[in-house]
């Protein structure tokens, strides 16, 4: 009998040419199935949009790709900064969309703070925010969002949310994702592009995206892809190193918010390494071993994960018919 070998993080090592290979002969492919030109991608300076621009521009060729940069008044300034590093590097075509003034115009900031007031009443102008999630090493029954607000003068206080509060704040601020994609798609009419998606597994599985802001797309290039592969990918491709060194974050609220805080709950080489285990039936105690956690943590981990994925079928489900059944026939 073949010995059980040990569970490591090599489980999630792969072949990064053949991989690139492969998922540039399926952009082209999807590309030519829509009879579309060439592809947008908004860039944020992350890892994923930085490796789905370059694999567009290797599949299609760089003159056909079209980089898409979309500040606004409470982005992080690396954002922009980050993503001209990668246009730059990649000798794509960029275009630069201030959402800021149609944010405002939407509401966007004032009803977010609007809902802030109703569990802070003196939150206003100079004030900051974010909203947490506790850990998946807390010992914490249930995952209840916290609001983490600062005041002019530096001063920090945190509120558990209420479920009025917290749904208010996310839907003012799924403004930013929506407004963000309308501009993809305009600039994608304009040429007669696609638009590339760019949520990695790890995103696109536990409903990291917002529902037709940034999880539409024409097409998801690394939706297979977990994070640590897609950071490989980075390196094989040779995108700049400020990239492949940066922590995700998420850049949606005006506090510095890491995604693992705001979503994940674990370091994104740790949860890949959950969902991997999840995703295969590997007992807690294996994946513990490699990820430098506790069983208990990756049990957890795992509840966490298959509340998400829960959460996260109405995200993927597209619009219901009255005949669905008949719908593709």
């Amino acid at each position: 009998m073949t010995p059980k070998m040990a569970f490591s993080a090599e489980v999630l090592c792969f072949d990064e040419a053949a991989e690139c290979k492969r998922i540039e002969n399926s952009i082209r492919k999807h590309v030519r199935e829509l009879k579309r030109r060439g592809a947008v991608v908004g860039l944020s300076g992350g890892i994923d949009s930085s490796v789905v621009a370059a694999l567009c521009a290797r599949a299609l060729g760089k003159e056909r790709i079209l980089g898409l940069f979309m500040p606004e008044s409470e982005a992080p300034d690396e954002s922009l900064r980050l993503g001209s590093m990668v246009a730059e590097s990649l000798g794509i075509r960029t275009e630069l969309e201030d959402i800021g003034p149609v944010l405002k115009a939407a509401g966007c900031y004032r009803r977010r703070d609007e809902a802030i007031r109703r569990l802070m009443p003196e939150y206003g102008d100079g004030w900051k925010s974010k909203i947490i999630l506790p850990g998946a090493t807390e010992k914490s029954a249930y995952q209840v969002f916290t609001l983490v607000a600062q005041s002019p003068e530096g001063e920090e206080q945190r509120l558990r949310l209420t479920l009025e509060a917290y749904l208010g704040i996310v839907a003012a601020t799924n403004f930013k994702q929506r407004v963000r994609k309308m501009m993809e798609y305009y600039h994608a009419d304009r040429l007669n592009y696609a638009v590339a998606g760019t949520p990695n597994l790890l995103e696109y599985d536990q409903g990291f995206f917002v529902k037709n802001g940034d999880g539409a797309a024409d097409f998801k290039p690394i939706a297979h892809l977990y994070k640590s592969q897609v950071y490989a990918l980075g390196r094989y491709l040779g995108l700049p190193a400020e990239i492949l060194e940066s922590v995700p974050t998420t850049g949606t609220y005006t506090l510095p918010q890491t995604q693992e805080e705001f979503y994940f709950t674990l370091p994104y080489d740790k949860m890949d390494l959950c969902l991997y285990g999840r995703n295969h039936a590997v007992p807690p105690e294996d994946v513990a071993r490699a990820a430098g956690l506790t069983a208990e943590e990756v049990a957890q981990a795992y509840r966490i994960i298959d509340a998400k994925r829960k959460a996260a079928h109405y995200l993927h489900l597209p619009p219901l018919l009255v005949e669905a059944e008949n719908a593709n026939r």
